[in-house]
């Protein structure tokens, strides 16, 4: 039974939505953490050290200086780790499934004559559901690790690690504050969401696409004509045939 258009529309609006949560949380990230080394020689110290990052988190690429302790020499650093790759990958894939969701929309409200025409719209929307749901599925697992990464290489306790000047027990370090994952860790869910959404989805598309109602005319036909042979072998044995 073909859906009704109205559902197809609440489907897309839901993807497109999810969508844009993946991406804006992910691609719009900004954060940072802020140390402080306090010398035996007060003056050498730094109270406030700002290390901010952001998205696509080239994290070699942040550099920053901390005092040695050793007079006016400084010592420069950078994190450690580059979550691009991962995280240029998912928000790619975030925005392109919006953009698909928001041309489908269009075609299902204005075109939706053309779109089942020779049936060949249900098949795209059915391989590009497909498709969809197996990218958001690598997208968000790649991310998971991708931020499990992120995290890792700003802990303050392991950037505090490479300062010369912490390996000395004279001098303190602290850290004042670290960053705020919350945004980052909802793009996850997110993405996964989609995942399930894409996903839970195919079963529908598939319904629209004439796969679905060849494969039950084809389970239908031996069906009718198995019971239709047996009626006649039944009632010639009663005599009435």
């Amino acid at each position: 039974r073909t859906q009704h258009p109205n559902f197809q529309i609440i489907q897309i609006s839901r993807a497109r939505l999810f969508a844009i949560f993946a991406f804006a949380t992910c691609g719009g990230y900004s954060g940072g953490l802020r140390l402080s080394v306090d010398c035996v020689n007060k003056t050498e110290s730094n109270l406030s050290i700002d290390i901010a990052f952001a998205y696509p988190f080239r994290l070699h690429q942040v550099t920053f200086e901390v005092p040695t302790c050793e007079g006016k020499e400084r010592q420069k650093l950078a994190l450690i780790g580059d979550s691009s790759s991962s995280a240029e990958f998912f928000v790619t894939v975030a925005v392109f499934a919006f953009l698909y969701s928001l041309a489908a929309t269009v075609v299902y409200i204005f075109f939706q004559n053309k779109y089942r025409e020779n049936n060949r719209g249900p098949l795209i929307d059915f391989i590009v559901t497909v498709v969809f749901s197996f990218l958001w599925l690598v997208g968000s697992s790649a991310w998971a690790k991708g931020l499990s990464d992120v995290k890792v290489a700003t802990d303050p306790k392991e950037v505090l690690l490479l300062m010369s000047a912490c390996k000395q027990p004279s001098n303190k370090c602290m850290a004042i504050h670290s960053p705020v994952m919350s945004s980052l860790n909802t793009s996850v869910v997110f993405g996964f969401l989609n995942f399930i959404l894409w996903a839970g989805n195919i079963w529908f598309v598939f319904k629209e696409t004439g796969w679905h109602s060849s494969g039950q005319r084809y389970l239908s036909d031996p069906m009718e004509k198995h019971s239709s042979s047996y009626n006649q072998a039944f009632f010639k044995a009663l005599g009435l045939f």
